[in-house]
């Protein structure tokens, strides 16, 4: 009882230092990479900023007002993806006004002196900030809207610029060092100020999560909650687990894109794999792994069980994936010159195209057959509320992937998988 209350109030005070220190998703630090490629493309930015900046001065005298604030526009979103990528640092104070103000589902603040305060404390340059948290870090998916248009008045009007992201810190004042995780958007009001050096300024900035701020049965559509339900999603987060179950192999790496209400949307390079016929899982995990010994195969167990009686079920184990700027991934030589000969006849090597969108709900109990279809039902209703459609032809099959190690002691961690249609008009925002 004791430990409980200790570890209650930890979290508490976490949550309230976070509220007090005014928690931003949108101002989270990149953390800065070995081998310096994000700050290379940084400083390529910089270049090409200020060289659009000359030769963009010299057009602007003939342009009209309409034109001038586009233009205006489109500098803005490029500063913008550069804040992100070098956590504000520095912060470019000329875009916004001076009363600018921020809100999220915990907190608002007022000013840019109050923003920038904020900025440094999750980036550790304050003292708190280096007690609080640590690997913090954002990934910008997508900097859109900002269009200019002109009214009956002919007044120059901007609609609200968009970003999306995904936001991961750490709470290091916690003893078991907990991640959190908030995906969403940030909407900027953007105003026409021809007195300002940048032609257009920021007014405003409201944050939303995909884990309580998005509108059920809406096609996607956020609202503003009570910070009561943000501070509690931020705090189930901190909470400490119980024995997990062993992994079975390394994880096949992804991109988050939503932690949503219930479930998760990520992004899988392309990867191939060797997949089998099977009837009992703890066979088809024997075979697998007596044919992989010796290539390092990867997780999770991947499976596909058609909605048929009288379908084969299948089993996929990952072996290798793209990785970035290669368009696919190449099998193992032992493994393709193995598959489909001899004992190993049933087994085939199978080319998994990407990136891929997928849609993730987990579960905790054996993967039995109800179990694993129940979470497939419910995946379904989760993404039609949030106004995400599957691929067509998912429909025809579960699949469901294996994390943990056949026969292991502890929480198992299974998944739901279902592919998301491409595109943004009916399918998916990534």
């Amino acid at each position: 009882v004791i430990i409980f209350l200790m570890m209650r109030s930890i979290l508490l005070l976490v949550a309230a230092a976070a509220a007090a220190l005014q928690l931003d998703p949108a101002t989270a630090f990149v953390s800065p990479t070995v081998d310096g490629t994000l700050c290379a493309r940084h400083r390529r930015q910089r270049a090409d900023i200020s060289s659009a900046a000359a030769a963009d001065s010299a057009a602007t005298a003939a342009a009209t007002p309409a034109e001038q604030t586009a233009a205006s526009v489109a500098r803005l979103k490029k500063v913008l993806e550069r804040e992100y990528i070098s956590f504000f640092d520095p912060m470019e104070d000329s875009w916004y006004s001076p009363s600018v103000s921020f809100v999220d589902p915990m907190t608002e603040l007022s000013g840019v002196d109050q923003y920038r305060a904020n900025v440094d404390m999750l980036a550790g340059r304050t003292l708190m900030g280096k007690i609080l948290f640590e690997d913090a870090g954002i990934n910008l998916h997508s900097v859109t809207g900002g269009e200019v248009s002109q009214n009956a008045r002919g007044e120059v009007e901007i609609a609200d610029i968009t970003t999306r992201w995904t936001l991961k810190v750490t709470a290091s004042v916690l003893p078991w060092k907990p991640t959190a995780r908030f995906t969403g958007i940030s909407v900027y009001k953007v105003v026409p100020d021809a007195t300002a050096s940048t032609g257009v300024q920021i007014v405003g900035q409201t944050d939303y999560w995909d884990s309580v701020n998005l509108r059920p049965n809406s096609d996607g559509q956020y609202q503003r909650v009570e910070k009561s339900l943000a501070i509690q999603d931020f705090l189930d987060q901190l909470k400490p687990g119980g024995p997990k179950a062993q992994a079975a192999a390394p994880e096949l790496p992804y991109e988050l894109l939503r932690r949503g209400d219930g479930y998760e949307v990520r992004r899988y390079p392309p990867y191939v794999g060797v997949r089998l016929p099977y009837k009992r899982r703890d066979e088809g995990f024997g075979s697998l792994g007596a044919f992989t010994r010796g290539m390092n195969p990867l997780g999770p167990a991947i499976m596909e069980v058609e909605n048929s009686d009288v379908s084969d079920k299948y089993m996929m184990w990952p072996l290798s994936y793209a990785m970035p700027g290669e368009d696919e991934a190449v099998a193992p030589q032992d493994a393709t010159d193995k598959a489909g000969d001899g004992q190993w006849r049933t087994m085939k090597i199978v080319p998994v195209p990407g990136p891929a969108v997928v849609a993730v709900r987990p579960f905790t109990d054996a993967s039995m057959e109800p179990v694993v279809r129940k979470a497939d039902r419910e995946l379904r209703g989760l993404l039609k509320r949030d106004g995400l459609l599957p691929r067509a032809g998912s429909e025809d099959m579960v699949r469901f992937a294996q994390y943990d190690a056949i026969f292991s002691m502890g929480q198992r961690r299974g998944e739901v998988w279902i592919e998301l249609e491409k595109g943004s008009e009916g399918g998916h925002p990534w």
